[in-house]
């Protein structure tokens, strides 16, 4: 309860050790989520993607500048890729951050992807709770950088950007059908360089010759540059504006809803089938199950279906 206390006032070491038994998946991590859940749901999450090379962290750290200037206490998680050797982040984006190191109104926490698709980790969900009980008012989550896949950002952010750079070309139309199109705003970075303008106008195409989106949003394109410090303010209001969005026609509270459904889908299907998995070993029956599917006397279809459980929830039976 001490280090609960500690977190809610927005102490960093509490913060940094919750986030530790959480990502190592210790019991005292759950406990800690259970207790902090009623104090979270009021951080505003943006999640950041785009293409390795984009300059993603780089943006970020100019972006957390202009927020701390508006007063705004941020947090910042990280998705590095996974280290071969020690199995953790790499930290290669907490690196590009160090102007915000000292700063008491900014937190950076790196988490390394661990095998997990979509560009997130898995515990991503658990660490923006943290972040979001200990006070910070916007949590900007950056993925990984590995290309189309990276569309589980937009069930975690309430805002998604996608970041890109002037000289991809004709590769804009071959990444349309996968990360351009979760995009609430595309950000053209290193807006300094002579092609940046081209890339404005050709997102600014590619959104006029697509289908209306079912929410009624028109994505926004911005310019920036991140080595001139140039462009965030309007990056910024543009970011408010969908805020403001999603506030007015009532989809703020929808997707934050839709986010909390998935997530009980995620943690439900893996209690249940680790609680069935256990109890069919400890009964020598999974073992004979995978050898009569492996000698082909039956199939994983047909095990499937037979399969029948009884549940207990708040202590009625389903």
């Amino acid at each position: 309860m001490g280090l609960i206390d500690q977190l809610l006032k927005g102490d960093r070491k509490a913060a940094a050790r919750a986030m530790r038994l959480v990502e190592d998946e210790y019991p005292e991590g759950r406990e800690i989520l259970k207790r902090i859940y009623p104090y979270s749901g009021r951080a505003y999450v943006i999640g950041i993607t785009g293409p390795p090379g984009a300059g993603k962290s780089t943006m970020i750290d100019k972006l957390v500048k202009h927020l701390r200037k508006q007063g705004k206490r941020v947090g910042i998680v990280a998705i590095d890729p996974t280290s071969p050797f020690s199995g953790g982040a790499i930290l290669g984006d907490r690196i590009r951050m160090q102007e915000h190191s000292l700063d008491e109104g900014v937190f950076v926490k790196s988490l390394a992807t661990r095998g997990h698709l979509g560009g997130l980790a898995k515990c991503t969900d658990d660490i923006i709770q943290i972040m979001d009980a200990m006070g910070m008012d916007i949590i900007i989550v950056e993925t990984v950088g590995v290309g189309q896949d990276e569309v589980d950002i937009v069930k975690t952010a309430d805002t998604t950007i996608v970041v890109t750079v002037p000289g991809l070309g004709d590769d804009i139309q071959t990444i349309k059908a996968g990360v351009l199109e979760i995009a609430d705003i595309f950000v053209v970075n290193k807006g300094d360089k002579p092609e940046a303008d081209k890339t404005v106008r050709e997102l600014k195409i590619m959104l006029d010759m697509s289908a209306p989106r079912e929410d009624g949003w028109k994505p926004k394109v911005y310019k920036v540059s991140a080595l001139k410090d140039e462009g965030f303010e309007e990056l910024i209001e543009g970011i408010y504006e969908h805020r403001k969005f999603l506030e007015k026609t009532g989809r703020f509270e929808s997707y934050r809803k839709d986010r909390l459904e998935n997530l009980f889908h995620i943690m439900l299907k893996d209690k249940l089938a680790n609680q069935l998995i256990n109890k069919m070993k400890e009964k020598g029956i999974y073992e004979k199950i995978i050898n009569e599917m492996f000698e082909k006397k039956i199939d994983p279809y047909s095990v499937v279906e037979s399969i029948e459980c009884k549940c207990t929830v708040k202590g009625e039976e389903i």
